[in-house]
């Protein structure tokens, strides 16, 4: 899709650049994994073992705790998928040198969640046959493509994820026994007035989707909702459902002040702002809250 810069009432075609190399495209995606995937960077070029024989172009941990894979591919014959399987089967193996990691980087206060690990591969493009084959598989691998342009813009976009699509009928390819968690064991036991609530709030919440695909992301305290990051996460409660929005409270327009400022307050979800959503009378105020926390984040 071609892109164009406006100037009052003339349009002018903006030139597609590329990377002079793959460790190029390599080292700007790590200068900026948290704006780009929400994920903290670990570490670059990544020597599994001698034995193993392996080299991680990036690791990274995202805002759920889950690790991150990170391949990139740059010749149309790279085979990205397979070499992102291997290291996701090495990662099972090496759950205490990855915690090391982790403990070296960020500190010794996060749990890893390994019952989720992620496989992002990052192109220019993706052949069909790519986007078949992880739609076969069970484990979470991601194609996102990206476009860079003259005037220093950068896109990027989500083009398949295999965890768009329940598992049952996907074959397990490595040995990564993954928690899977789904909306029903969240609505479970909820009084009906309850889940009549959360299905409206769902649905307009995905409806919010224009080019940036939303994914919803169950975990085991919460449902994230997702573009290239988490913009909000939903908690139900017995009579209520807390939603934490990742955007901060001082770039939130709240006009009403509902939302708690929950920085340095104990919480599930990732976002730092709380609201509660208690009756269908303020849905519509709180959807424009997590809206701005979509758009912001695609």
């Amino acid at each position: 899709m071609p892109l164009f810069r406006t100037t009052k009432n003339s349009a002018k075609q903006l030139k597609k650049k590329s990377f002079r190399n793959e460790k190029e495209l390599q080292s700007f995606v790590e200068n900026n994994l948290e704006t780009l995937f929400g994920v903290r960077f670990l570490a670059s070029e990544f020597t599994t073992s001698q034995q193993h024989g392996g080299r991680i172009d990036s690791l990274g941990l995202d805002e759920n705790n889950s690790p991150v894979i990170i391949e990139y591919k740059w010749g149309e014959k790279d085979n990205i998928i397979n070499q992102g399987l291997f290291y996701l089967d090495w990662l099972v193996d090496h759950t205490g040198d990855f915690q090391l990691l982790v403990h070296e980087k960020l500190g010794n206060n996060i749990k890893v969640d390994y019952g989720s690990p992620r496989l992002i591969l990052v192109a220019q493009s993706f052949s069909k046959y790519d986007q078949y084959a992880i739609n076969r598989m069970a484990e979470n691998i991601e194609l996102w493509n990206y476009s860079q342009y003259e005037d220093d813009l950068f896109e990027l976009k989500l083009t398949a994820s295999s965890q768009a699509r329940k598992s049952g009928d996907k074959k397990r390819i490595t040995k990564v026994s993954y928690e899977e968690y789904d909306v029903e064991h969240h609505v479970k036991n909820k009084s009906a007035e309850l889940k009549e609530l959360f299905k409206e709030l769902r649905e307009r919440v995905l409806a919010l989707e224009s080019d940036h695909k939303i994914e919803e992301n169950p975990r085991k305290h919460y449902i994230a909702y997702r573009t290239n990051k988490n913009f909000a996460e939903f908690q139900l409660q017995s009579s209520s459902i807390k939603i934490f929005i990742d955007l901060p409270k001082d770039q939130l327009e709240d006009p009403k002040d509902i939302a708690r400022n929950m920085t340095n307050i104990g919480h599930y979800g990732t976002g730092d702002v709380e609201v509660v959503l208690k009756n269908f009378d303020d849905l519509e105020y709180i959807l424009g809250l997590i809206e701005q926390s979509y758009l912001q984040s695609s």
